[in-house]
């Protein structure tokens, strides 16, 4: 299979490559429980961006960011984290960077919760100074795979939580040999409100370093989500393809 990784790529093997859109994978360093490695978001992002690539014609996978915002998880060994003000100078001076290289179609693979506010932000400043950017993402992959499969799939939270049953799962599949999964535990907040957003520190909801239901996980699940994303993101891609990336609506209203 042909390689669009843009870090094993020379630039002859570029300039021949017709790459014509790029996505970039977001991820972070830190404690995932004692069972998963700290480069889980990253190593996840990345392999389902290299899998996407795969699939569809003219995608260059660029470096992935390794690090992001992890403020709130920086109770556990061994968290790095950025800045906010540096993860969205991180992620806008690298789309500035494909825009200049004369690609202006780029899909975000988020891996981490910490980053969602930071690639919003970015991506809208982008907007503001090149409004022929074309940005779409993947904001929350651990959401959407939950969205995405039968309802039965996960036996706790839907498979949520941070080195739960659905992020280890996925990582028993795509990474099992980084994982220790004798270590493997269970940690469910009882009080957290359904529909509203608590501003936690992660030492606040586990002393374990992860959250969700670890124990349920198994590869199959994690099998299954790597399925329906990597379609979910491919057939995405393929539409804005279809359309050259227009996505402006055909029944606009007249204007007054």
């Amino acid at each position: 299979m042909a390689n669009h990784e843009l870090l094993k790529l020379t630039a002859n093997q570029v300039k021949k490559g017709n790459y014509n859109k790029a996505i970039l994978a977001i991820g972070s360093c830190e404690a995932h429980g004692l069972h998963l490695p700290e480069g889980t978001d990253t190593l996840v992002s990345y392999k389902l961006s290299c899998m996407v690539a795969d699939r569809v014609d003219g995608l260059l996978v660029l470096p992935p960011v390794t690090v992001g915002y992890s403020g709130h998880y920086d109770t556990f060994p061994f968290t790095i984290t950025l800045a906010y003000d540096t993860v969205i100078q991180v992620i806008y001076d690298i789309l500035e960077s494909v825009l200049r290289n004369g690609i202006n179609r780029i899909f975000l693979m988020n891996g981490h919760d910490g980053n969602i506010a930071p690639i919003e932000i970015a991506a809208r400043k982008i907007k503001e100074k090149y409004p022929d950017a074309r940005i779409a993402a993947l904001p929350q992959w651990w959401v959407t795979a939950g969205e995405l499969l039968p309802p039965d799939t996960f036996e706790v939270w839907n498979g949520l939580g941070h080195g739960g049953e659905g992020e280890t799962s996925i990582v028993y599949y795509l990474f099992p040999e980084w994982c220790e999964k004798e270590l493997a535990t269970c940690v469910v907040p009882d009080h957290l409100p359904d529909k509203i957003e608590i501003k936690w520190d992660f030492a606040e909801l586990t002393n374990t370093g992860n959250t969700g239901d670890a124990t349920k996980a198994t590869v199959e699940k994690g099998e299954k989500m790597t399925k329906v994303l990597v379609d979910c993101v491919v057939d995405a891609i393929k539409k804005l393809d279809a359309v050259n990336w227009d996505y402006s609506s055909t029944n606009a209203a007249s204007k007054l």
